[in-house]
């Protein structure tokens, strides 16, 4: 059995959480499709999915390999797209979402260039904090920044993410430093509202664990340009990502704290709705958005012009 055929129909599957509705979408009876997935897990030796009269769910090892298969059939059509384009120029329009103050600053100056190099596209960009829904609003594209749900919607990495706890010097020569997550209870905190993103708090690492805290105090805002300025005057503490802060930080109008607490990265990622070919408008911009964010000096000139 066709190994690529089974990784596809895993994927639908998992999807639509239905065997019954992936069958349909491709034309085939549910049974071939289960057959599919039999034979995908016998070849791996592991369990994949749970099935019920009800439902089907991902097991743990199903949730990590849908990852990487989405990946990789993302990678696969875009090898083919490239061949059977050649010489096709991108042509058409191109609906793009990003939030709002990381579009401000990284998807928006990016624009003229890449419209520059394909004349024949264009763009809307919509910028919002709320977790716009791609595929029912008709968005060829979405960047989104931290961690991800668990998504039907097929995900690229386009660069790591560090965020930290930062405040300004007036604040902290008042309020002391604080030495340890706990700390930060008797800190005035700058947290955003509990309506205004997904985040599951403030990242720590203790003990070899990511520890998810939620601090509290007088202000809060659906708005994290309004954080970040509330910060830059003093009156509290943030938590924000190096893309927002790393000027400041250089220009010492703001000190980070608790960096021995620091959890790993999490993530840029271009998001797509689930679909078999891509258009190639949408792969050059993921690519274009790769190879700007690669760029050994981008963060670091990007910090440079805000400062």
């Amino acid at each position: 059995m066709d190994r690529l055929k089974q990784i596809e129909s895993f994927v639908s599957v998992a999807s639509k959480g239905s065997l019954t509705a992936a069958a349909a979408l491709e034309g085939v009876a549910p049974a071939v499709m289960g057959r599919r997935i039999d034979a995908l897990e016998a070849r791996l030796g592991v369990k994949l999915l749970v099935r019920t009269t009800r439902r089907i769910t991902l097991t743990h090892e199903g949730s990590a390999f849908l990852e990487d298969c989405q990946r990789l059939l993302v990678d696969f059509n875009n090898a083919e797209a490239s061949v059977s384009a050649g010489g096709v120029k991108a042509s058409g329009h191109l609906r793009i979402t990003a939030p709002a103050g990381f579009g401000r600053r990284h998807v928006a100056p990016l624009l003229p260039e890449f419209l520059a190099l394909h004349p024949e596209v264009s763009v809307s960009l919509n910028l919002s904090d709320r977790v716009v829904d791609i595929a029912g609003e008709g968005f060829d594209c979405a960047v989104r920044v931290g961690d991800l749900p668990d998504s039907s919607l097929v995900s690229m990495r386009l660069a790591d993410n560090r965020r930290l706890c930062v405040g300004a010097p007036s604040y902290l020569k008042r309020a002391g430093l604080p030495q340890h997550p706990s700390d930060l209870a008797r800190h005035s905190c700058l947290t955003l509202s509990s309506d205004a993103s997904q985040t599951r708090g403030w990242a720590f690492l203790i003990d070899e664990q990511v520890v998810f805290s939620r601090p509290s105090g007088r202000l809060d805002c659906s708005d994290g340009q309004v954080l970040h300025d509330w910060c830059l005057a003093g009156l509290g503490l943030a938590w924000r990502s190096t893309w927002e802060v790393e000027g400041d930080i250089q220009a010492g109008r703001l000190q980070t704290v608790l960096d021995a607490f620091a959890a790993p990265p999490n993530g840029i990622y271009a998001l797509v709705p689930q679909r078999k070919h891509l258009p190639l408008r949408v792969r050059l911009w993921i690519d274009f958005l790769k190879h700007h964010y690669a760029k050994p000096d981008y963060w670091l000139n990007a910090a440079r012009s805000l400062a």
